[in-house]
């Protein structure tokens, strides 16, 4: 038989969150990689719901533009001035089709470790027990500011009472509300017609449902869930944190039992979205961004940030920052490496320490060892490029663009202005400022001729400690070089002879 999937699943996301005390609204803040809201929506679609919709309100354009460009099908809904999650949902039914029937899913934008397979086990259980309504909830050794469940004698849930409005009682039971729930759709849109405002907040409460399936004889069934975790919400920078912790505590054991060693997960941060090889090896301090990809048996870290970037099977990252870009497999990088948007190094390739790239094409075993900024630049297979070579790539208007052929060799402190060409095989002596193409098998030096000017420092530095040191120098050199008493001379003509017969 098939898993019963539900009609609808809608998404609240209307509320300001006033705690988190900021200018982005509460939902759009971000753990592991995605918003809060993301996370929601994810967990909806994975349960196989032929409509997934998201109730907004607060900040209605921003949320609208986030969540639609995660999920272009989403059906938005737009909650009026009643305030209360039983307005907020019966907003939702009136966007979706009028014969919708079956079981419809509520649950929240900030609940980010809400999981797929829960929201398919509530809506199976759901569906089996012939319910008009299931609620998710949990027992939590302080309930205090959740909702509680009032069973009745026969264990079913007889009511649910928000903790403003419970009696001392009913705050002592710590069964808690999660505000995930199945409903039936049709008992859904008929109780919510009579849902009044009558309590100390004087919103329309979707947990008023209850009763009035209850005075209709309508079986009401509570889904305990052992993982607590997943009814936790956010309302505070404080708990988006514990979450975020949580999430990527999650994510790393999930890696580790695929085959990946974490060496030290407390200071690794890894995203949803990230893949890792088996036998790759993770080393402190080390975050896996965006949609960041790495191959088999590679090593990263320590101390590296990856976002967006693709690392192939076998290679080496130590201390470094990538950003869109890509490294090949076999290929070494850092330290102190940063890789910018557009980055490419080929198989076994390197870029070693002090380096920055960006927009960079570095072919296969090709080497910017150290000490260089290669922007916009092609570097063909083998080259090498030597230490304290700089790719000047602006002109102060335009960008442009160099290449640097096969298996050349570009020498250190080399200052190539772009946009030129070295060709395959070419080599560039150190300490050139390149302006011109370099054709197969040439040599190009384009560097002054030196030129040593004698008593410079004396007289342009008169006075300094360089010039006394000179001064020094010079006296020692000249003592050395005068005959003494014993030396032999050219004047004495049995010198030569002596010299010549021993």
């Amino acid at each position: 038989m098939s898993t019963p999937r539900p009609a609808a699943v809608i998404v609240l996301a209307a509320g300001e969150g006033t705690r988190m005390r900021s200018a982005t609204p509460k939902v759009l803040h971000r753990i592991g990689g995605q918003t809060l809201v993301g996370h929601a929506i994810r967990a909806a679609r994975a349960s196989g719901a032929e409509h997934v919709e998201v109730v907004v309100r607060h900040e209605r354009d921003r949320v609208v533009e986030v969540v639609s460009a995660l999920d272009p099908a989403l059906v938005i809904a737009d909650q009026d001035e009643v305030k209360g999650t039983g307005r907020a949902v019966e907003c939702g039914l009136d966007a979706l089709p009028a014969d919708l029937t079956g079981t419809v899913l509520v649950t929240y934008g900030d609940v980010p470790l809400l999981a797929g397979e829960t929201l398919v086990a509530l809506t199976a259980a759901h569906t089996e027990s012939g319910s008009a309504v299931s609620v998710v909830t949990a027992h939590l050794a302080d309930p205090t500011g959740y909702g509680r469940i009032v069973r009745d004698d026969t264990g079913s849930v007889a009511r649910i009472v928000e903790h403003k409005d419970a009696s001392d009682d009913e705050r002592a039971l710590t069964e808690i509300n999660s505000g995930i729930y199945a409903f039936d759709a049709a008992l859904l849109r008929e109780a919510l017609a009579r849902v009044g405002t009558d309590n100390a907040q004087g919103e329309k409460y979707l947990t008023d449902v209850v009763a009035i399936a209850r005075e209709s004889g309508r079986p009401v069934r509570a889904h305990v869930v052992d993982d607590l975790w997943q009814t936790e919400g956010v309302n505070d920078r404080v708990q988006l944190a514990a979450l975020g912790r949580e999430l990527n505590r999650r994510v790393c054991e999930q890696h580790m039992r695929a085959g990946v060693t974490i060496v030290d997960p407390a200071t690794t941060w890894i995203d949803v979205d990230v893949s890792i090889g088996p036998d790759t090896t993770v080393l402190p301090g080390t975050q896996l961004l965006g949609a960041t990809t790495i191959g088999a048996d590679a090593v990263i870290g320590p101390e590296v940030t990856l976002t967006d970037t693709e690392v192939g099977d076998g290679a080496e990252v130590t201390r470094a920052v990538a950003h869109l870009a890509v490294i090949g497999a076999g290929a070494t990088v850092g330290p102190y490496s940063y890789l910018r948007p557009g980055t490419r190094l080929g198989a076994k390739g390197k870029i070693g320490g002090f380096v920055e790239t960006k927009n960079a094409d570095i072919g296969d075993g090709a080497k910017v060892p150290h000490l260089t900024y290669a922007g916009d630049v092609t570097i063909g297979e083998g080259a090498n490029i030597g230490a304290g070579t700089i790719f000047a790539n602006y002109d102060g208007v335009d960008k442009h663009h160099s290449t640097i052929g096969k298996h050349a060799f570009v020498g250190s402190h080399t200052v190539v202005v772009s946009p030129v060409t070295v060709a395959d095989g070419a080599y560039v002596a150190a300490g050139s400022a390149l302006v011109g193409d370099v054709d197969p098998g040439q040599i190009a030096v384009a560097r002054g001729r030196q030129r040593n000017v004698d008593g410079w420092v004396e007289r342009a530095r008169a006075g300094t400690r360089s010039a006394a040191a000179a001064a020094a120098a010079k006296a020692a050199a000249t003592a050395a070089a005068e005959p003494t008493e014993d030396s032999p001379t050219t004047d004495d003509p049995t010198s030569a002879v002596e010299g010549d017969h021993p």
